[in-house]
């Protein structure tokens, strides 16, 4: 039997946003790539997206998560980078025919932050409380759980949303926990949101990275850098949200956690912007495969559709 040995690329180029932490994860890939093959020439081309240009309006009004990869895809396509680093809850649950994505690294903190230079965490807010956030997920949980603050569209990189809120526009942001921790600025951290306040979108907190599909020695190349745990619980998670159409106009959460090695514990729900109407399920298995964990997110999903949660769903166009 004849073994096939893949060659190596010997220059590598990352495609990624030029925010500071999305800047801050390309690097992050280039010196986990250098380590394991320290004569390749791994370089990053930083780009700017239509989603890091659009700030005056929320993603679900000009074209959903899609801004935010669209540039780095054509610069893949045309050859210009071989890889983009995503942050995975910015992805489209859809890729383009012809892109994949290759791997899942282990995943940081999942869940949401609680921001504020004055109060201590959700519950210590007044009414009346203006809280930012730009995400309607987090929208339909606070307003669910707390209908006595006053929520309030927030975009904007990481430091621009801060900054917000060091200039007293807000008494209080919600962010991925994942990113401030990842910047250094885990102390602006008041409090972690417990999944009963704040589920976490599917993917959040794991870092994905694409590639052209038909590119087996890019594939091989990365094949160190998957975590299989990760990429699991978030496969899972994304069956619920592609299954349900999910985007930046739908208030859909899922989240999967490892109870041990091979027990995955799934949450999902979908609700309607103002909270007032939530559909709940979750999931227990033993799980051995990816397959396995694409199934049980179908299977959510479809508990969830049984609970009348595509009534709560955007028409699709």
């Amino acid at each position: 039997m004849v073994m096939t040995q893949i060659s190596y690329p010997k220059k590598l180029v990352i495609a990624s946003r030029e925010s500071r932490l999305a800047m801050w994860q390309a690097e992050y890939v280039r010196d986990c790539l250098k380590k394991l093959y320290p004569e390749c020439d791994v370089s990053i081309l930083g780009m700017t997206t239509r989603g890091d240009q659009i700030l005056d309006r929320t993603l679900s009004k000009v074209g959903g998560k899609g801004l935010f990869v669209k540039e780095l895809e054509v610069a893949l396509e045309e050859g210009r980078a071989d890889l983009a680093v995503h942050s995975l809850k910015d992805v489209p649950m859809q890729l383009p025919e012809g892109f994949e994505l290759a791997c899942i690294m282990e995943r940081e903190d999942a869940r949401d932050a609680f921001v504020s230079n004055d109060y201590g965490s959700l519950a210590d807010l007044p009414a009346g409380a203006v809280v930012g956030t730009a995400s309607l997920r987090r929208e339909a949980s606070l307003r669910s759980r707390y209908p006595h603050l006053n929520i309030q569209p927030l975009r904007g990189n990481l430091d621009t949303r801060l900054g917000k809120l060091d200039k007293g526009e807000y008494a209080a942001i919600i962010l991925a926990a994942a990113g401030l921790k990842r910047l250094g600025m885990a102390s602006r951290i008041r409090s972690l949101l417990a999944a009963e306040d704040s589920l976490p979108a599917a993917g959040q907190g794991a870092l994905g990275i694409e590639i052209r599909a038909g590119r087996p020695e890019i594939q091989a190349c990365l094949a160190p850098l998957n975590h299989a745990p990760s990429a699991m619980a978030v496969s899972a998670e994304r069956a619920v949200s592609r299954a349900l159409g999910g985007s930046c106009d739908v208030p859909l959460a899922a989240y999967a956690t490892w109870e041990d090695a091979t027990n995955l514990y799934l949450r999902a729900f979908v609700a309607s912007t103002d909270g007032q109407k939530i559909c709940r399920s979750e999931k227990k298995l033993s799980l051995a495969s990816m397959q396995e964990a694409d199934a049980m997110g179908l299977q959510v999903a479809d508990d969830l559709i049984a609970q009348g949660a595509k009534d709560l769903l955007p028409p699709r166009e």
